[in-house]
């Protein structure tokens, strides 16, 4: 199955995002724990990023995918990077992933690494979405989105025209960067649909658990902290306890009022706390 009858079928959708566990975790058998508290939470899929830094040797993310598909009965979407990555080991990859029985990847262009020159085959998601769905069209792709604009965009109109290149490509489903400010979402909704981008936009919430990791994070992908959250993050850094309980009720508060907007999608950024994501769903459940 793909996410085309997915969105046919279940609006809004409910989706999670884990990563593959570091080796000092534990390894990829440690991402039992965290799928055991996510499935009765009942996604209509999880993903899964791209593990140990775009690494083609490390399988970590093909295989969390497959386990996703095989024990826990959920719909699997692999995370996969172009930037660092030749056109043969993007057909390599395609080729693991097929014989897995996992048609549904996320494709981005990922990140550079310092001092390490990138591959020449693609140099933005659009052209790897371009090269997947010409190679094998039997491949659903999602893309990325940002609400706030990619941070190396001229400016949102400019963000908005690259985004729409991305969906002519073949994009079929877009997954939104965290955001704080429903109203960030809403205006780079309306810019979608005025550019004529009309495949599904899933919602990216993040859960804010650690102030210096959040704002480390949206320095990165160019996301903005509102007042209301930074006083927040000012008033209870000091209490870890009392900073994830005001956190979860924001991010609740959050998706409510994305509900109540007609979103397509809320995809939730567990950071691998299947619990927070518990608490979260105890509140949204019956809305689905």
């Amino acid at each position: 199955m793909d996410l085309t009858e997915v969105f046919k079928k279940t609006r809004p959708c409910f989706s999670l995002e884990i990563f593959p566990p570091k080796d000092h975790q534990g390894g990829v058998e440690t991402i039992y724990e965290t799928l055991d508290g996510l499935k009765d939470v009942r996604p209509e899929f999880i993903s899964c990023t791209y593990g140990a830094g775009g690494n083609l040797a490390d399988g970590s993310t093909i295989e969390i995918c497959s386990i996703i598909k095989e024990k826990y009965g959920i719909l699997p979407i692999s995370h996969l990077t172009c930037v660092n990555n030749s056109k043969e080991n993007i057909d390599y990859i395609l080729e693991r992933l097929k014989e897995r029985g996992i048609t549904n990847i996320l494709a981005l262009r990922g990140d550079l690494k310092p001092g390490q020159q990138p591959e020449k085959d693609f140099a933005h998601a659009s052209d790897l979405i371009e090269y997947i769905r010409q190679r094998d069209p039997e491949f659903f792709i999602s893309g990325a989105c940002y609400p706030e604009g990619h941070p190396d965009s001229d400016d949102l109109i400019t963000d908005v025209l690259d985004l729409k290149k991305k969906v002519e490509s073949g994009a079929q489903h877009l997954i939104s960067q965290l955001f704080f400010n429903n109203e960030d979402f809403y205006r780079f909704r309306d810019r979608c649909e005025l550019a004529g981008i009309d495949v599904p936009i899933e919602a990216g919430i993040m859960p804010v658990t650690n102030k210096q990791s959040i704002l480390r994070m949206v320095s990165m992908c160019g996301a903005s902290i509102p007042a209301k959250l930074a006083k927040i993050l000012n008033r209870f850094e000091d209490k870890p306890k009392a900073l994830e309980e005001a956190c979860i009720a924001y991010a609740i508060d959050q998706i409510i009022d994305l509900i109540s907007n007609d979103v397509d999608g809320v995809h939730l950024y567990t950071m691998n706390k299947p619990y927070i994501a518990q608490r979260i769903f105890e509140v949204i459940g019956p809305m689905r």
